[in-house]
C-alpha cells in the first residue's frame, strides 16, 4: 500500500478510504442472505441495546448509508461485509429482505481498514477488540506502532497503552470485553504482580479508576517501606548468596531470629542446581 495515503484515518473519514480503491458497481441493492461476515471484523461482541436503537431507525427510515462490500472469494455469488455489519445485522432484525451496497474492489488490508474505521468511528470497539485489530495490522500487514497512530488519526501513546492490555491475563480481558472492567481500569492493572486481589476489589467494591489508582498506590507505597526497613545485613547477605549461586535469594528474618530462605528458581535446570548445590555441601 502506498505509505502516501496513510493519512489519519479517522479525519478524513469512510468516504474518503473508499475514494482510495476501486468501486466496481455504484450503489445497488442485495438480498440479505447474498452478504457474509467480515473475516477481519474486529468487533466481537455487539450491544443489543445499541443494536436495537439501530433496528427501530431502519423500520423507520430505512437503511441510509450503504453497506460496503467486495466479492467473496471463497463463496461463489456472495459478498463479504468490509463495513457495515450492524447496520446488515440489524436489517435482518427490521426484516428486510435486500440492503443497499456498494461493491468495492478491496485486499484483504483495505478490508481490515475499513473495518477498524468505521467501528472506531462510528460505535466504539471495547479496549480489547480495538487493541487486536492494531494487533492484526501489525502482526499480519506488517505495520509499526507509528504507521498505525497515523492511519487512525491517534496519538502513538494511545496505540502503544492500547496494545499492552493485551498483556493481562485471559480473565481479565475477558472482563473488560463484557464491560465488567474499564480500559482506564485495565491500563492500571498491566505490569502488576497481584492483578487478582485487584481486580476482586474493583469489582467488590465497585471502584473507580482514581479510587483503583488510589489503591495500588498504597499498595506500593507498603511495598517500598517493607523493602527500606530491611536489615541491610540481611541485604548483603542476600546479594552475597546471589552471586555465587547466580539465582534470585530471599532472606526472611523475625525477631526472634527465626525465618526462612527462598531460593526462587524459574526452570527444571536451575532446579537441580540448587539441588547439587546442597548435595555437594552437605
Amino acid at each position: 500500500m502506498d505509505t502516501n495515503k496513510i493519512k489519519k484515518g479517522l479525519g478524513r473519514g469512510l468516504s474518503s478510504l473508499i475514494g482510495e480503491t476501486k468501486v466496481k458497481s455504484n450503489i445497488n441493492k442485495l438480498p440479505i442472505s447474498d452478504l457474509l461476515s467480515n473475516k477481519f471484523q474486529p468487533r466481537k461482541i455487539f450491544d443489543k441495546d445499541n443494536l436495537q436503537d439501530l433496528t427501530n431507525s431502519i423500520k423507520e427510515r430505512g437503511i441510509i448509508q450503504p453497506i460496503i462490500v467486495r466479492e467473496s472469494a471463497n463463496h461463489n455469488s456472495k459478498y463479504e461485509i468490509i463495513a457495515g455489519e450492524r447496520r446488515w445485522l440489524a436489517a435482518q432484525k427490521a426484516g428486510l429482505h435486500e440492503v443497499p451496497v456498494v461493491i468495492t474492489n478491496v485486499n484483504d488490508l483495505k478490508s481490515l481498514e475499513f473495518a477498524i474505521v468505521e467501528n472506531v468511528q462510528r460505535q466504539g470497539l471495547n479496549a480489547i477488540e480495538e487493541a487486536r485489530g492494531y494487533q492484526r495490522l501489525i502482526e499480519e500487514f506488517s505495520y509499526d506502532q507509528e504507521k498505525v497512530a497515523q492511519f487512525i488519526g491517534k496519538s502513538r501513546s494511545h496505540i502503544t497503552n492500547c496494545l499492552r492490555i493485551l498483556n493481562l491475563p485471559e480473565e481479565v480481558l475477558k472482563l473488560v470485553e463484557n464491560n465488567k472492567l474499564s480500559a482506564g481500569h485495565a491500563k492500571i492493572l498491566v505490569g502488576l504482580n497481584n492483578i487478582e486481589f485487584i481486580v476482586k476489589k474493583i469489582i467488590e467494591k465497585n471502584l473507580s479508576v482514581r479510587q483503583t489508582e488510589n489503591l495500588v498506590r498504597i499498595f506500593k507505597i507498603k511495598k517500598q517501606t517493607f523493602k527500606s526497613l530491611k536489615d541491610p545485613n540481611l541485604k548483603v547477605l542476600e546479594l552475597s548468596i546471589i552471586e555465587k549461586i547466580g539465582l534470585n535469594v530471599l532472606i526472611k528474618n523475625k525477631k526472634n531470629n527465626t525465618g526462612s530462605l527462598i531460593v526462587e528458581y524459574k526452570d527444571l535446570d536451575q532446579l537441580n542446581k540448587i539441588i547439587e548445590i546442597i548435595k555437594s555441601n552437605y
